[in-house]
């Protein structure tokens, strides 16, 4: 057969099966076979996978790139950046670049990133259209938006919603229930709820009570308890599980779809759980970071550990890690992202901006921006940490990392591997030929100073990395270009959406 890419001897695994001994041949980009001993025409590339497992490419659908923080900063009003990141030198996260750089190098092949609406911008339309010049030929993968939402006036609402899924095939939106910069009030929801019902935009939520917050933080900082360790003081689980909970009674009452990003604690899992067992398109995510650490990491010396400060905070209690690893096998958690959103460690723009006001050598959790890095190191943890270690099969790792991101944001040709989906694709290493290692930044490819994942073992990690039948990264290096990343339209969830039942007499 005409391949110009043809895998051999892989045990490639789907969310559903594993099929051992399989050849997987590529045409234009797409798989068009899948099955033992394909044919070849001379001259069409092969790779031999030695029999190790061959999985579809990681689909992140939580990333921040080129974005801004706003925490601790009085910005309401988005910079128009015209494709260029303002003031490059105290810019703390991951660009475009460097990002789908770091996202390739750990077998992610595409990644949803985050157009960001400010308070005081009147349209979403400029936003959008700014985001991607800041992503044109920026990128090592294929990516999409999300478009998260600040102000949701009666004109964006009704009038640019439909424009953003008919002009920007942009299908899902987020939203806040906390950070004053960023905090929608339930009434805001409602109506972003309402619209999105009507155009089948999935909606992401970050569900915490942000009064509770307010209250707990100003009352540590009267008893001088601001030590980055007493983040997670300021948020117990309760706080996420009350916003959790309210959020799914709005989503109940409007009979639309939604996603509680990053979950970290037993308590909302439940309510997750609970919702989904009566049947409401209720989804969920979590993220490495609550899988593999607990808070001891945020006390680490005097100030280290704000490395580790991110929203919802890590747990401490190992009960909660457990409910979180219990929820991806059970199927509570629809993905598993990264929700890579990190600020330089030693930079005075960065975490560093925790030092600015008193209180030294701890600093002031308060003013720490929030956020890890993690779109390199999501899917080795979970296939070494998961797969490896016996905590979930192969085909859950596939579902939560691959497959149902797809199906989720309607990303039609990702997530699989059979014939007429993107040919994009990780192949592992033979077990028996990998020496396990322990992990280091030095050995990432992202534009940050630290992982939170130093000295972790890994088993395994991606010996190739394909995307539409390109190898990007061989052997622990990158050779992919930075253009190659093409934007993807995308359509509605593929998952279950709105059941058409009602709690009253009203109806849309």
């Amino acid at each position: 057969m005409d391949f110009d890419l043809v895998v051999r001897n892989g045990t490639v695994v789907t969310a559903s099966d594993i099929w051992e001994s399989c050849d997987i041949g590529v045409k234009d980009g797409t798989i068009v076979a899948v099955g033992p001993r394909l044919p070849a025409a001379p001259g069409a590339q092969e790779i031999d996978a030695e029999g190790a497992f061959i999985t579809p490419g990681g689909v992140d659908a939580h990333v921040h790139l080129s974005q801004a923080t706003t925490v601790g900063v009085d910005i309401d009003r988005s910079i128009i950046t015209n494709g260029k990141v303002p003031d490059p030198e105290n810019f703390v996260g991951d660009t475009f670049d460097t990002g789908t750089r770091s996202a390739i190098a750990g077998g992610t092949t595409t990644v949803i990133t985050f157009a960001s609406q400010m308070k005081k911008d009147e349209s979403i339309i400029a936003v959008i259209e700014d985001y991607h010049k800041l992503a044109k030929d920026q990128s090592y993968c294929d990516y999409a938006f999300h478009v998260i939402i600040t102000n949701p006036t009666p004109q964006i609402v009704e009038d640019e919603f439909p424009r953003m899924v008919d002009e920007y095939g942009i299908t899902s939106v987020k939203l806040y229930m906390t950070y004053k910069p960023l905090q929608l009030l339930d009434y805001q929801i409602l109506d972003v709820m309402y619209s999105a019902r009507k155009l089948g935009i999935t909606t992401m939520v970050h569900a915490e009570n942000a009064d509770v917050i307010d209250w707990m933080t100003q009352h540590l900082e009267q008893k001088l308890m601001t030590h980055p360790y007493h983040h997670g003081t300021s948020r117990p689980p309760i706080v996420e599980a009350e916003a959790t909970n309210r959020v799914i009674c709005l989503a109940e009452l409007m009979d639309t779809p939604i996603l509680l990003v990053h979950i970290s604690g037993g308590p909302a899992t439940k309510h997750i759980r609970d919702a989904q067992t009566r049947l409401l398109p209720i989804y969920g995510e979590t993220c490495p970071q609550y899988m593999f650490l607990l808070a001891d990491s945020m006390r680490k010396g005097d100030f280290e550990g704000a490395k580790c400060i991110c929203s919802p905070p890590i747990r401490e209690d190992k009960s909660d890690q457990d409910a979180i690893w219990a929820g991806v096998k059970n199927g509570t958690f629809t993905i598993v992202s990264s929700d890579h959103s990190p600020s330089k460690f030693n930079h005075p723009n960065g975490k560093q901006r925790g030092l600015k006001d008193g209180n030294l050598p701890y600093g002031k959790f308060r003013l720490v921006p929030n956020g890890v890095p993690g779109v390199e190191t999501r899917v080795p943890l979970l296939f070494s940490g998961g797969v490896l270690s016996g905590r979930i099969s192969p085909q859950k790792f596939v579902e939560v990392t691959s497959t149902n991101p797809a199906k989720l944001y309607g990303l039609k040709k990702k997530g699989s591997i059979a014939p007429g989906f993107d040919a994009d694709l990780v192949i592992w290493y033979s077990q028996t030929k990998f020496q396990p290692f322990k992990l280091t930044n030095e050995m990432l490819h992202h534009d940050v100073d630290y992982t939170p994942f130093e000295g972790i073992e890994f088993k395994n990690w991606p010996r190739y990395t394909i995307i539409r039948g390109k190898v990007v990264f061989s052997h622990g290096e990158v050779v992919g270009e930075m253009k190659y990343g093409q934007y993807i339209r995308r359509e509605q969830s593929l998952l279950p959406g709105p059941r058409d039942i009602w709690l009253s007499e009203w109806r849309p």
